[in-house]
């Protein structure tokens, strides 16, 4: 058996067959051939030339026909983390582990008072992480519910300094327990508010549901991914409802679609000026590796956003070619394309004031990394510069280096929440772990 190499920012890092550091030296990362050190580059690109500070822009006009390569079935191989491994980022800031031990950790969001509560999916329970300690890792962690199906968002109700309830987006329902700032463990047994779609048994398909609410607290809003890759309602009643952002009062009235057409919104944010709802979005697979992108992108009451007939506009899809006509002048164009295949799940509009002062007008967002790509993509946070509110058209690769090679990866980014002192906070379900990254000022990353 071949030992595999493993790229660390700069080091090759050879590992044994026991997962130990054999050997290293020196040498870049990745090869001149695999794209620029720097700067903008062609619209599609893959692992060998994602790198922090690489900058791409998708637009329109880029997409390639629906087959122009194969697609393929390239599922990532997830190997223990080496021991002096770690994510990479941009020069001026430093990542560390914040936590670790974590079981599935998805989804985090941060409490008025620092807190961090995360959804750990797979074992349907949520935790909440408090403080740091001399080494910079979390002082405490504590079960705060469990009994839970697949949790995934968390929102504090009403929205501000005192919340009277943590809403969590199970898989099939949003439940909310009784909360007081500064609780580490729900205050009363949960509480079902809403119904939502799913599949039988629970949990095939999109299982993942965000929830939010709106800045006046009037509204929660709900994503509630596609069942399959395209099947329409028309063929699979088990579509009704799904591929949606659902609206309800705070006590689970009103259900209504808000938008549809979204194949799976994995992560939620308002907007902090305008109050519009925006979406971090999974797109469809099996057309290529460079369709469809994935997306970023506000949402509109009553928006189409395409799926399953359309994407990105006017393109229909050739599997359901000659439906819907009807339906092609309402689809409208999100704000922002990703790399397709991304699998761009948690997103965050940057609110602090540690970072450096040109990286605080974004959104930060996980993309947990593809699947149906012949090359992989995905694997990092990126940083969507806002200019007026609204994404430029580009966004820069922040945190990269959890892939190990073509076949390996050691950590999936999935979600990204801003901590008191205004670092960025990083779940990785890869190696079960929290990072770090803030804002040295030193010049270097570290």
């Amino acid at each position: 058996m071949k030992p595999l190499t493993y790229a660390t920012g700069g080091l090759i890092a050879f590992v044994g067959f026991g997962g130990h550091l054999a050997d290293s030296y020196s040498e870049p990362p990745f090869s001149a051939a695999s794209g620029p050190a720097d700067g903008q580059q062609a619209p599609f690109s893959d692992f060998r030339s994602e790198r922090p500070g690489v900058v791409h822009r998708i637009t329109v006009a880029d997409l390639p026909a629906p087959f122009a390569t194969s697609s393929s079935s390239n599922s990532p191989s997830t190997v223990p983390r080496p021991a002096d491994a770690k994510p990479q980022t941009l020069p001026g800031y430093s990542v560390a582990l914040y936590a670790d031990g974590l079981e599935n950790p998805r989804l985090m969001r941060t409490a008025p008072n620092g807190d961090i509560f995360v959804a750990e999916s797979r074992p349907g329970r949520v935790k909440v992480i408090r403080g740091r300690d001399a080494a910079g890792r979390a002082q405490t962690i504590e079960v705060f519910a469990t009994g839970l199906s697949r949790p995934f968002g968390i929102a504090f109700y009403p929205p501000g300094p005192n919340p009277t309830h943590v809403y969590v987006g199970d898989t099939n329902a949003v439940v909310r327990f009784p909360y007081q700032v500064g609780d580490l463990k729900a205050r009363g047994p949960q509480e079902r508010i809403a119904d939502l779609p799913t599949s039988s048994p629970p949990g095939r398909g999109h299982w993942s549901r965000d929830v939010v609410f709106s800045r006046d607290g009037r509204k929660m809003y709900v994503s509630v991914g596609s069942l399959t890759n395209v099947d329409d309602v028309e063929s699979n009643a088990g579509e009704k409802d799904r591929a949606t952002v659902l609206e309800f009062d705070p006590d689970g009235s009103g259900r209504r679609v808000y938008a549809s057409g979204i194949r799976n919104a994995v992560g939620l944010a308002i907007h902090p000026q305008t109050g519009q709802v925006w979406v971090s979005v999974n797109e469809r697979d099996a057309l290529g590796d460079n369709l469809v992108p994935d997306y970023i992108s506000h949402i509109e009451d009553g928006g189409f956003y395409g799926w399953p007939w359309f994407y990105i506009g006017s393109h229909q899809d050739p599997r359901h070619a000659g439906k819907h006509p009807e339906l092609l002048s309402t689809v409208k164009v999100p704000d922002l394309l990703l790399q397709p295949h991304s699998a761009s799940l948690e997103m965050l509009f940057y609110a602090g004031t540690q970072f450096a002062p040109e990286h605080r007008t974004s959104i930060f967002a996980a993309e947990h990394g593809s699947w149906n790509k012949s090359q992989r993509t995905g694997y990092k946070v990126i940083r969507v510069p806002l200019k007026d509110g609204a994404p430029t058209g580009e966004y820069e690769d922040f945190v990269t280096g959890f892939v190990v090679d073509e076949g390996h990866v050691w950590g999936r980014p999935v979600g990204v929440t801003l901590a008191s002192d205004g670092s960025l906070l990083v779940s990785d379900d890869g190696s079960n772990a929290i990072w770090r990254v803030a804002y040295t000022r030193q010049g270097a990353s570290q």
